[in-house]
């Protein structure tokens, strides 16, 4: 045992002479809270240090590394914790007899592996044909091929999915964002063989997938809600009806899918119908579904959201809120957290309407993890709360007043690459606007100041194809 730990501290301290700070956290993390009933761990070239579900210490590549045995033993949980209560100590160790599928690719799936690795977890990426050098497949512990280029082939491909959570022997999956994350078939689907799904309960994303559905249950939760159809629209005749009823503007929503598509504007009746079926027609054809309802159209609001958080045995809290009013065509440029808009009147009244909300319909999880910017002003990791959730541990937290250790700005934005244009200038020209810098701002910022905005895309525009080439050959 002895030379078990020698051969430990060598490695991390080539870890920390390399640079490898997360290594060295994550082994000396590991290190501190050893035990012999621990089934074992591994360490691999790329610089994590892993609970072992064979029995061995690893060290080296693959084929090439060194193993020393030392007895397993089946383990369900170990916990050995030191933290604050809002989850930003600096040492948490969860060694567990567990394996995670990250079904995603890109940011997502990097962030998953990162805390799974970070909770003694290890994880199996899957990628298409495309992605086979991509950077969560590198970072995974093991991964499996599930079909060519196309999502439609591979990654939305349920079969091959599940069958490489089955072969590889994954008691977990985390879906990430997107894809298959709210297909509510697909989550019983992995219940029915016996994977535990990283997320909401199928029931829940029946409900709230369903926008129209969503609306009716907010409404018998109290959730205040904007005035529109009872449900969805049935006929040409009935959507002109009401929609003079609502009185104009009113909003043409698809009740399923969201960014932005199948929504259309109607200003004027005489634009109602045309407007209708073409919301209708985006809406088949982007979710399968035509489905369509309507609401009153609010002028220039502005878009915030709540982060809620529940786990399996009823607790439910928020983090605060986010202000994504800047948007163009429907899509959120820019993130702010908390709002400038909120008076702690109105932060608490908007929160305690999110729990209800989420406790109404038996929500489990975090609802989402695309929004980084809420961990910052958090100093919380979303994705570790969400899988200590799925594991069935109750909450750490209790709602107390909400406490914001920074105020951040998140851009999603493409990676920098020379040569290849992205929305990085335009989002240096947001900042400097005078109404965003004084906290003016709603959905309605891109058109009012497209002007002081155009610089950036004209400059894209005109970028010829041959010069994007040329700069990054």
């Amino acid at each position: 045992m002895a030379a078990l730990f020698t051969t430990l501290i060598v490695w991390l301290a080539f870890c920390f002479v390399a640079g490898h700070r997360r290594s060295f956290l994550t082994g000396i993390r590991r290190l501190l809270f050893y035990d012999d009933s621990l089934a074992g761990f591994w360490a691999q070239h790329n610089g994590t240090l892993k609970h072992g579900r064979n029995g061995f210490l690893q060290i080296g590549h693959h084929a090439s590394c060194k193993l020393v045995n030392f007895p397993k033993q089946r383990i369900s949980c170990l916990n050995r914790k030191l933290r604050s209560r809002r989850g930003g100590g600096a040492l948490s160790a969860t060694c567990r007899d567990e394996k995670i599928l990250v079904a995603n690719r890109g940011e997502i799936a990097v962030r998953v592996i990162r805390t799974a690795h970070e909770m003694g977890i290890p994880c199996v990426a899957v990628y298409s044909t495309i992605d086979k050098d991509a950077l969560h497949v590198r970072l995974a512990d093991e991964s499996v091929c599930i079909g060519e280029a196309p999502s439609s082939q591979s990654y939305l491909f349920i079969p091959n999915v599940l069958s490489a959570a089955v072969s590889r022997e994954c008691t977990m999956l985390h879906p990430g964002y997107g894809f298959l994350a709210e297909n509510a078939r697909f989550v019983d689907i992995c219940r029915e063989h016996g994977i535990n799904f990283i997320g909401p309960n199928p029931d829940s994303i029946r409900i709230m997938g369903d926008k129209s559905s969503a609306r009716e249950t907010m409404k018998k939760a109290g959730v205040p809600t904007v005035p529109g159809s009872e449900g969805l629209l049935q006929s040409t005749e009935e959507a002109f009806k009401l929609a003079h009823e609502i009185g104009f503007p009113v909003m043409i929503k698809a009740t399923a899918g969201g960014g932005g598509r199948g929504m259309r504007l109607a200003k004027e009746p005489e634009e109602f119908v045309k407007l209708l079926h073409q919301a209708k027609s985006e809406a088949a054809a982007a979710f399968g579904n035509a489905g369509v309802y309507l609401e009153k159209y609010i002028q220039n609001p502005r878009h915030i959201e709540f982060q809620v958080l529940a786990d399996k045995h009823g607790n439910v809290v928020h983090f605060g809120e986010r202000d994504c009013s800047i948007q163009r065509r429907n899509q959120k440029l820019l993130e702010e957290a908390p709002s400038p808009a909120l008076t702690e009147e109105l932060r608490k009244a908007m929160g305690d309407a999110a729990v209800a909300a989420a406790a109404s319909i038996g929500y489990v999880g975090v609802g989402t993890v695309e929004h980084p910017v809420t961990e910052m002003i958090s100093s919380t990791d979303l994705i570790e709360e969400q899988i200590r959730v799925a594991l069935g541990e109750k909450l750490q937290y209790k709602q107390d007043p909400f406490l914001v250790v920074s105020s951040i700005i998140s851009a999603p934005c493409d990676s920098f690459m020379a040569g290849i244009p992205t929305t990085i200038d335009y989002h240096k020209l947001i900042l400097d606007v005078e109404d965003f810098r004084n906290g003016k701002i709603d959905t309605a910022f891109i058109p009012k100041h497209e002007n002081e905005l155009a610089a950036p895309q004209k400059l894209v525009l005109s970028t010829a194809p041959k010069e994007l080439a040329g700069a990054s050959a």
